[in-house]
């Protein structure tokens, strides 16, 4: 293992920046000091054709959300489906707002991201029944908004590729709405904690660490016991076989490393078809630090190209 030269210089940045450590943090603190980091890197996104901000309904009331639509929009356009990382804690739809740009021109598609409930406010499932919901709404309401609810990619980072794997399977149990990739970047599949990653990596490799991911844990779920249930820890199905098709990004130096690996051997031994791609000398977060991580451009350009294969 060695990090890769840009993530020591952005380690380097975080290290002179001297901010506290997410566990020792409220989540209100935990979420202005992600909100303070992203508006700081001043990141230009990519071009696309307009945004809109929305209220849709959901089972306590209603849903956050933003779509949006790429530059040129000649046909019916693919649906991608995101949510937003942050360990269910933390983030919003500003903080991703820059992904969701990318995807949208990258794929070619009508992106539509969910500020889902979170905890501790929120405590599992109220996350999941949100994304379930916002998903039922985009198939339905994709013809009125120029897009094929019959194409849709699910995709997330983190605490957002953990949701985008439970409403794939949620999909799979109620026979639809029909989902043609999960995309999943880094995801939690585990809440137990468990694997090699989550020691080697505890600290010193940016701000996930595994204290942070017991801080997210605590806030997000009602107790421990919640673990072992599949709409908090995915890998734990009864059955993960007929899931749509699954991409799997990991990064080498995170403690979520094994969660993802483990999660695309239990998805390929169950018979669904899995891509999967690791990076190495990246960091947990990588995925949102174009340009200046050119891993990080590669990541969601691989991202992207897939989607349009399987949204075709």
């Amino acid at each position: 293992m060695s990090l890769h030269p840009q993530i020591q210089q952005a380690l380097k940045a975080l290290a002179e920046a001297n901010l506290p450590p997410l566990e020792s943090l409220t989540p209100a603190e935990g979420r202005l000091q992600m909100e303070t980091m992203i508006k700081a890197r001043g990141t230009v996104p990519a071009a696309i054709g307009r945004t809109e901000d929305r209220a849709i309904p959901g089972p306590a009331g209603s849903i956050p959300v933003r779509l949006y639509w790429p530059p040129s929009a000649a046909g019916k356009l693919p649906v991608v489906v995101y949510f937003h990382g942050g360990g269910h804690v933390i983030g919003n739809l500003d903080t991703h707002d820059v992904i969701c740009r990318n995807l949208c021109a990258g794929a070619e598609a009508l992106v539509l991201s969910v500020d889902y409930r979170m905890g501790p406010e929120n405590r599992f499932p109220a996350a999941v029944e949100d994304s379930w919901a916002a998903l039922l709404w985009i198939a339905g309401a994709a013809a009125g908004l120029g897009a094929d609810g019959t194409r849709i990619a699910v995709t997330g980072d983190s605490a957002g590729a953990n949701l985008a794997a439970v409403v794939a399977l949620m999909a799979r149990d109620a026979g639809g709405p029909a989902i043609r990739l999960q995309a999943l970047i880094y995801p939690v599949a585990d809440y137990h904690l468990t694997g090699d990653s989550f020691e080697r990596y505890a600290t010193g490799f940016g701000m996930l660490t595994r204290g942070a991911m017991e801080w997210f844990r605590g806030h997000y779920l009602n107790g421990i016991e919640d673990a072992r249930d599949w709409r908090a820890s995915p890998i734990h199905a009864p059955d993960l076989a007929g899931v749509a098709p699954a991409l799997v990004v990991t990064a080498e130096c995170d403690v979520l490393r094994d969660d993802g690996i483990r999660y695309a051997a239990a998805l390929r031994a169950a018979g669904v078809a899995v891509e999967e791609r690791e990076y190495a000398g990246m960091i947990h977060g990588f995925f949102g630090l174009t340009p200046a991580i050119d891993d990080a451009v590669a990541a969601q350009a691989f991202v992207c190209d897939a989607m349009k294969r399987a949204l075709s």
